[in-house]
């Protein structure tokens, strides 16, 4: 019991240093195929959608996730699934991302308060930039339902760049300078698990597979500034 508290400790340690974690497979592969099945009845437009937790499935799926024990330690302990996002990057949707911090959180509604900006409309939600405290206490988890090896325009991140808050062009460009970047491969089940101000970027897939990836965002029920989430489960 000790040595695993001790690892949990080193993981928990190396997350807060780094921003993020690449994590083992997390779903076993009977999961990953009822998981491909619940997929395949959801009709997408374009290359994905933010919309997920509006089903059951996804639900649970984000209970699990949240129990997990490689998970348990990195997120906060009142943690509620607040957000889910489908990507799908093939040879036939293919694209590449440059680097930059994860901005906006999805609500219900908007607020009239001066800390809030950036408001915007996708897919039907509202979507806002909160205070930087609010983002720092966020948790997005990358699930990887297909094998993301270095050809398949893995997510790559700047490790430590989270620290550094907000950060415009230049000062995003200095501290990817100061700290390069890692690219994450990642196998069937498995995730990265993220800051969302960590910088991150990918590029374009250079082979023919699929990249399908689950983004859950995990943060605290209650928000400041009289928001509520749109979604919360």
């Amino acid at each position: 019991m000790r040595r695993e508290l001790e690892s949990l400790g080193a993981i928990k340690d190396g997350f807060a240093a780094a921003g993020f974690v690449v994590a083992a497979p997390l779903l076993a592969p009977g999961a990953l195929t009822r998981l491909d099945a619940a997929l395949a009845g959801v009709a997408f437009g374009g290359a994905g959608s933010r919309q997920l937790l509006d089903h059951a499935w996804c639900v649970e799926l984000a209970g699990l996730l949240r129990a997990h024990p490689a998970l348990a330690a990195l997120l906060p302990a009142d943690a509620a699934a607040v957000q889910c996002t489908y990507f799908e990057k093939s040879a036939r949707q293919n694209w590449l991302v440059a680097p930059h911090q994860d901005l906006s959180i999805a609500v219900a509604r908007r607020v009239a308060h001066p800390a809030l900006r950036g408001w915007s409309e996708k897919e039907g939600g509202v979507f806002v930039q909160p205070p930087d405290a609010v983002l720092a206490r966020l948790v997005a988890v990358r699930l990887h339902i297909d094998d993301c090896t270095l050809d398949d325009g893995p997510l790559r991140v700047v490790p430590g760049s989270h620290l550094h808050g907000r950060l415009d062009a230049d000062g995003a460009a200095r501290v990817r300078a100061a700290f390069g970047e890692t690219a994450c491969a990642v196998a069937p089940g498995g995730a990265v698990i993220m800051r969302p101000l960590l910088l991150h970027a990918s590029s374009k897939s250079r082979g023919q597979s699929r990249r399908r990836v689950l983004h859950f965002v995990f943060g605290p029920r209650a928000l400041p500034c009289g928001l509520e989430w749109r979604c919360m489960r």
